[in-house]
């Protein structure tokens, strides 16, 4: 008898001590979502496919600027394998298909032109981005909230995907797609932190893995729709991506749910409970039951005012924010930059674009693996050194005409980049509070952005010196890969809400460890 009553016992002692102890909006937060149900996979998807768009117009300009085949129409002074058609007259040979609007550099007049010029419109596109992401940032994160900012994003960006069919020269072309890199430049970083934050601790490394496999499988599609339409217009392939970015981004604003963490930090505590009810209905009792003991919108307001500056302020903050910097530059320049690289290894160009994709796949398995099982500084720096180290190796092969083990190790690196993206965009979210994470997130995207704005000049170097480029891609990783030794552990911790509560964490972590 005394035996059957034990379980009771324990676990009237247990709820007693729970009603004893304060309760905090993230304690709720992580039991009622602790189990994964069929509607938090759903608004998930629905945030992820926006990475799926966002995939498409990053990778777009891998087809459109691509330089197209040409063939001799008199032969006595042209031969397609040794001539410059930069050298002989203009009459002299035809671009294949004998279709001039195949590809910007056809359309456009650029095949003589400088290696500035032809990378032109891939590097407005990053410097938008990089602009973007300045002036974004800005925005306070208590401002328009995680789901009208994603909205806002996705809409712009699929709008002006659409306007480019209307471009006339490279000029109007650079610019617009100037405009999209800015209108995109935090679609992925929304979508994450939006993600994030209506998760439970045990399910983050999962969770955030389905945006980044939707974000691949819209970079396989671009491939496979590149193909369907390779004897069209390249202007086609913008409005076969822009136009169902434009209809998700309804969706969302219509049935995405906003983030509970940032409706309780802006005093709306009501709303915050509302959401979950709808990503977990299960727990809609128990969700009911506690929602009248959370603190009072007066209460919150004494510590909800934050802002961009306290990155800077804050001297944790600051060296955060540098840190992780430096390793996505890292990080950005050889994911962006491997893709545009590889033309130089003489593939063909939709069969590689469409390995890389489907590289990306198996990432998704081993990145939840490397959190769950090892440290997050460990796992992102053997990665960035094998990865770096594999970028090197394809150079060396390449110089000696080793194809095949060449394309091979292209894949290993930007498989390495890939793991190395997927590990910190977790980390970041564990490493800055609710307050600020949006703006934090958001800074240290701009970083792979930097590294992706250097990519088409370097990846132009190819055309000169055979996949030099890889080499400055693989030493650009490894090295900017060691400063994740200087980072703290995330390992584990569940998500702070403002900058006092990081910095009280951290100090106890500081003291344990001491001990």
């Amino acid at each position: 008898m005394v035996d059957s009553l034990a379980p009771l016992l324990t676990a009237h002692l247990e709820a007693d001590e729970d009603s004893s102890s304060p309760l905090t909006f993230d304690k709720i937060l992580e039991q009622s979502l602790s189990d994964f149900g069929f509607s938090q996979f759903l608004q998930i998807v629905l945030v992820g496919l926006a990475l799926t768009f966002d995939a498409q117009q990053i990778f777009i300009t891998v087809f459109t600027d691509a330089y197209p085949t040409w063939h001799c129409l008199d032969h006595t002074i042209c031969n397609p394998a040794t001539t410059d058609i930069c050298k002989i007259p203009r009459s002299a040979w035809e671009w294949d298909g004998g279709f001039k609007g195949k590809s910007v550099i056809s359309e456009f007049d650029l095949e003589c032109s400088s290696s500035f010029r032809r990378s032109l419109p891939s590097s407005t596109f990053y410097v938008g981005s990089i602009v973007g992401g300045v002036v974004l940032a800005l925005i306070p994160d208590g401002s328009l909230g995680r789901k009208q900012l994603l909205f806002f994003s996705s809409f712009a960006m699929s709008l002006t995907g659409i306007s480019i069919f209307l471009s006339s020269n490279i000029w109007i072309y650079s610019f617009l797609k100037f405009v999209i890199g800015f209108a995109r430049s935090q679609t992925g970083t929304y979508a994450l932190v939006l993600i994030s934050e209506r998760v439970s601790t045990k399910l983050r490394p999962r969770a955030t893995m389905i945006p980044f496999t939707l974000f691949v499988l819209g970079f396989m599609s671009l491939s496979g729709i590149a193909y369907l339409v390779q004897h069209a217009s390249w202007k086609i392939l913008y409005l076969c991506t822009s136009v169902p970015a434009g209809i998700h981004s309804i969706f969302i604003y219509f049935f995405a749910l906003e983030s509970p963490r940032w409706l309780h930090l802006e005093g709306k505590n009501e709303e915050a409970i509302e959401v979950l009810k709808r990503i977990s209905p299960a727990n809609k009792s128990y969700l009911e039951s506690v929602s009248s003991r959370l603190p009072p919108k007066e209460t919150l307001d004494q510590t909800s005012s934050y802002s961009i500056k306290d990155l800077f302020i804050r001297k944790w903050a600051f060296q955060r924010v540098t840190l992780v910097m430096i390793i996505m530059f890292g990080l950005g320049m050889s994911y962006y930059g491997v893709p545009l690289a590889v033309r130089d290894i003489k593939v063909n160009i939709y069969l590689s674009e469409a390995l890389n994709a489907m590289v990306e796949l198996p990432t998704f398995v081993v990145t939840p693996i490397l959190l769950e099982k090892f440290s997050r500084r460990s796992s992102v720096l053997v990665n960035c050194l094998i990865g770096g180290a594999s970028g090197v190796l394809c150079f060396l092969m390449s110089l000696y005409g080793r194809t095949k083990i060449a394309f091979a190790l292209e894949l290993g690196s930007f498989f390495c980049a890939r793991i190395g993206f997927n590990l910190m965009a977790v980390y970041m979210v564990e490493l800055f509070p609710t307050c600020v994470r949006n703006s934090a997130t958001m800074m240290l995207r701009q970083a792979l952005v930097v590294g992706g704005a250097c990519c088409p000049l370097i990846a132009s170097l190819g055309r000169n010196i055979p996949s030099l480029s890889f080499a400055v891609f693989g030493f650009a990783m490894s090295g900017l890969g060691l400063f994740a030794l200087l980072l703290p552990e995330t390992k584990g911790s569940s998500l702070c809400d403002t900058m006092e509560e990081q910095e009280q964490r951290d100090q106890a972590l500081k003291t344990s460890q001491s001990c």
